[in-house]
């Protein structure tokens, strides 16, 4: 299916903190229209629609999906609920760009990338570092070797939460966490940088009273000597910085997960810096490859791949395996 509108028609599924950064990137966008917004609370809904001119506002994720005008849906639930409500848009027609995680396990991701390609609809990972411009020219320096041969990435992303037994970040019912919440940031710049799987896997974690994990760290060897020194954590605050280092220098990234600075330090150079300043809230970019690939017909993106969205869920499996952690929906 190719979107040959003036805009793209996009429908917001759910209306939290992040639905809402989302939805001031698609208002800065001329390309793109929000058509309606769904909540299980039509007051909810209709609150939210008058804040960004929403056409319509829905009390029911079912008749937000059956709205015809709708092209595709931002799903912005938690992250228990992301399989089973992907999966109404698919079903009624609706391409769907899913918040991160995608799932909350890799044989949910699975499930929905079938689906996905039985309807022939597109389907994308909403995991908005991958799309920031930083993001692109850290890219663009390893495809060209700047700094050679790749040994090393070091990445942290740890918040400081108060311990809430209420909140989604520390209810296992609901696949809180430090790991699907924070941790995925990491894990995912690593299998950015290496393109390819880890060949071991050794994590330590520190679990909290509601059984999720409040600190944990993973170390990933990608069989060469490659390493990957990694941290996510809730009740800790860190510097949140990446740091790249190959056989001719090194690549910076200050708070990597919302990029917008990369540092270029090779032997005998001064170091380079280059600034990346979001043109709206940082969403936007990742909005644009979605409409972008709508206009060409294209079921995925290659900058988020459906395979690259399902290796990394099953990297966290595996993490979660070795430390004894399952949520509700885990088989």
């Amino acid at each position: 299916m190719q979107y040959q509108g003036e805009k793209i028609n996009w429908g917001i599924l759910g209306c939290g903190n992040i639905a809402r950064k989302f939805s001031e990137a698609l208002a800065y966008l001329p390309e793109a229209h929000i058509q309606a917004v769904g909540s299980r609370n039509l007051k909810k809904a209709q609150e939210f629609g008058q804040s960004y001119q929403v056409n319509k506002s829905y009390g029911s994720y079912e008749d937000l999906v059956r709205d015809p005008d709708i092209e595709i849906i931002y799903v912005a639930t938690p992250h228990n609920f992301h399989l089973q409500h992907s999966l109404l848009c698919l079903e009624n027609g609706k391409a769907v760009l899913c918040e991160k995680p995608i799932t909350v396990n890799a044989f949910q991701s699975r499930q929905l990338v079938q689906a996905a390609k039985e309807h022939q609809l597109f389907l994308m990972e909403a995991l908005w570092m991958r799309f920031l411009p930083a993001m692109a020219k850290l890219r663009e320096w390893l495809q060209e070797a700047i700094i050679g041969e790749i040994y090393l990435v070091k990445a942290d992303f740890c918040i400081r939460r108060d311990l809430d037994p209420n909140s989604r970040l520390f209810n296992l019912q609901l696949a809180g966490g430090a790991l699907l919440d924070v941790g995925i940031y990491p894990n995912s710049l690593a299998q950015m940088v290496f393109e390819k799987k880890p060949t071991s896997i050794y994590s330590t974690v520190k679990l909290g009273d509601t059984g999720v994990d409040e600190f944990s760290s993973y170390v990933l060897n990608y069989g060469q000597g490659e390493v990957a020194l990694l941290t996510g954590g809730l009740r800790i605050q860190t510097t949140h910085h990446a740091e790249i280092f190959g056989t001719k220098g090194s690549i910076l990234i200050p708070d990597f997960w919302k990029a917008q600075q990369a540092t270029l330090r090779l032997e005998g150079q001064d170091p380079q810096t280059v600034d990346f300043p979001f043109e709206c809230n940082g969403y936007e970019y990742e909005a644009r490859e979605v409409m972008n690939c709508l206009r060409k017909g294209q079921t995925e993106s290659l900058m988020m791949s459906l395979g690259e969205s399902i290796n990394i869920m099953q990297l966290m499996d595996e993490i979660r395996d070795q430390w004894g952690l399952k949520y509700p929906e885990d088989k």
